[in-house]
């Protein structure tokens, strides 16, 4: 079994945080996390791109239509259909646009608990609901009653995977394996997962 110091996420800052001027502000607050970056591209994605990587699980679109037509009725508001694959086939054509409309930067971050820890930095989806101090707490004040009313994608800056077994998936769509690096950040590392602390004091 690998070590968790070695699990991988994939994290994708959107058009809207390259727009923004956000870049080096995201990036930081995974360094800060205490995670490496392994890889990191800027490229304007294609629309099959964007398709194949939102259903690299073939559950995404049953399991996406049913979670947005729950969102509906718990606001008391009727779903725009009962059909969950009717719906995410709308929100995949919204999806499209929003990740095409402009460059993107695909990165992978390596380090414990990567997946998890991301995620929550990063938020909730909706960002009107996320928590202050997370990025889209402080960062966005979209919701999810503001992009339907507008027909669009949700603007909530950034893409993390949602689990360990998803991010390996996605990482494999965005990157090849010699886009990774491996390398060391000698006293960071030394000093988040050497067992013990030595040599500090000489």
């Amino acid at each position: 079994m690998a070590h968790h110091k070695e699990e991988r996420t994939l994290v994708i800052i959107k058009p809207d945080g390259i727009q923004r001027g956000l870049i080096g502000e995201l990036i930081g607050r995974y360094e800060r996390l205490g995670l490496k970056l392994v890889a990191l591209k800027m490229l304007v994605p294609t629309e099959q791109m964007i398709e194949e990587h939102y259903t690299l699980d073939p559950e995404w679109r049953r399991v996406t239509g049913e979670k947005t037509i729950k969102g509906y009725k718990d606001r008391g508001l009727p779903p725009p259909s009962e059909d969950p694959l009717a719906i995410t086939a709308v929100i995949l054509e919204n999806l499209k646009k929003y990740m095409t409309s402009g460059p993107v930067i695909a990165m992978v971050w390596e380090g414990a608990h990567a997946v998890e820890l991301v995620r929550k930095v990063t938020g909730g989806t909706e960002p009107r609901s996320a928590v202050p101090g997370t990025i889209r707490g402080d960062f966005v004040p979209d919701s999810y009653v503001m992009s339907d009313q507008d027909s669009r994608a949700i603007r909530n800056l950034i893409h993390a995977s949602g689990t360990v077994a998803e991010a390996e998936m996605e990482i494999k769509h965005w990157f090849k394996p010699e886009d990774i690096i491996a390398y060391r950040v000698l006293l960071h590392e030394a000093t988040l997962y050497e067992p013990e602390l030595k040599g500090i004091l000489g």
